[in-house]
């Protein structure tokens, strides 16, 4: 027997644990993913997939037991810059990406490779540049890959914890130039309009404005160059449910006097209910192992945005790690609840056994709706 696997058909601790960690030590940065998706081809063909690497850079590793559905295991291999020294300490494994996302990732993989009672097909993806604003990965995935009839998508939630939705995001630049003149001259300059769309920004949003809460805007003034003749402000915003893109940039553009305003990226919101199978699921992992799930929004984007637009399918998010330790200078996961995870996502693979098969596996040209609260 393959030494990676228990007699029950389980990947062992010992073995999982060493995957994360070789992980962490390939730096993988945005945009430098390739050395660490060459050693995941690796690792999990040993594990019994079939892997490539397609041709943006995504990692996609096949495992094939029957004619059941598909269910599709989605993370991150980039990360923010900087590396940090890997070391394990009082059951707690440190390095950038612990939880963000190569944690989640790794559990995944570990998961599919012992899910050996699932009668269907078992996708597991690791995609690049999800820390960049254009998710070029998973947008690669959605345009080209078959739609799975579940999809699970890692992120650290907490390994008791399921997450339902993501606010979505609006990027814009604000250009504007002016004629040089005297600093006294009473017309407006190019720095005092970018600070003025800023303003008008933030009273369109109104008063309720946060980033900590799912049901309302919240906007972040990224960047702010400028001197009197020219000026660039980069402006954020995450967006809830139902938001009106459109709407917000024509009247934004009808209170400025001069300039143009650009949208980056848009990507809608998302979030679906409780009863989605893809949370049952993942709910019933958490109560057999004695813990009481916990359901959470969150107010950032992640892949799921991405996927959600286009695949109306069962989904939800789910990753063992602290989120609040996201590009953190001590980022770490605790390799209990690593592992926890892992057992986690295992039983959610089989509870997704029953799904209904989709009788057209086409790749669909047409957006299908933005899904919306239930």
């Amino acid at each position: 027997m393959n030494w990676a696997f228990t007699s029950s058909g389980n990947v062992t601790e010992t073995y999982a644990a060493g995957l994360l960690r070789e992980m962490l030590e390939i730096p993988s940065s945005s945009y430098q993913e390739r050395e660490l998706a060459d050693y995941l081809v690796e690792a999990m063909t040993d594990l019994g997939f079939q892997a490539h690497i397609d041709g943006v850079g995504n990692v996609i590793g096949v495992i094939e037991r029957g004619a059941g559905p598909t269910v599709m295991l989605l993370g991150h291999m980039d990360t923010v810059p900087g590396r940090l020294p890997v070391r394990s300490e009082d059951g707690r494994l440190y390095g950038r990406g612990a939880v963000d996302a190569k944690g989640p990732l790794a559990a995944m993989i570990c998961a599919a490779a012992g899910a050996v009672d699932f009668p269907g097909r078992i996708v597991v993806v690791g995609v690049v540049e999800e820390e960049t604003p254009r998710s070029r990965g998973a947008m690669a995935i959605r345009a080209a890959h078959t739609r799975p009839d579940a999809l699970i998508i890692g992120e650290p939630s907490g390994w008791s914890s399921v997450v339902l939705g993501y606010k979505g995001k609006l990027d814009m630049r604000y250009t504007v130039k002016c004629p040089a003149t005297h600093p006294s001259n009473p017309v407006p300059k190019a720095s005092e309009l970018a600070v003025a769309c800023w303003a008008a920004l933030v009273d369109l949003l109104g008063p309720d404005a946060s980033h900590a809460v799912f049901d309302q805007p919240g906007a972040t003034l990224c960047q702010l160059n400028g001197d009197p003749t020219t000026a660039t402000a980069e402006l954020s915003i995450r967006i809830p449910p139902g938001f009106d893109v459109d709407e917000l940039v024509g009247t934004l553009c009808d209170r400025l006097p001069a300039g143009n305003l650009e949208v980056l990226n848009s990507v809608a919101a998302c979030r679906v209910g409780r009863a989605d199978p893809a949370v049952r699921a993942l709910m019933s992992g958490i109560r057999r192992l004695h813990a009481r799930p916990r359901l959470m929004v969150k107010t950032a984007t992640s892949d799921m945005n991405t996927l959600a637009e286009v695949w109306d399918i069962p989904m939800a998010t789910y990753g063992p790690g602290d989120s609040s330790l996201d590009h953190a200078d001590d980022e770490h996961i605790v390799l209990s609840d690593y592992l926890r995870g892992i057992a986690v996502l295992t039983i959610a693979i089989s509870e997704l056994a029953h799904l209904p098969v989709r009788s057209d596996d086409r790749v669909s040209d047409a957006p299908l709706p933005i899904r919306r609260p239930r």
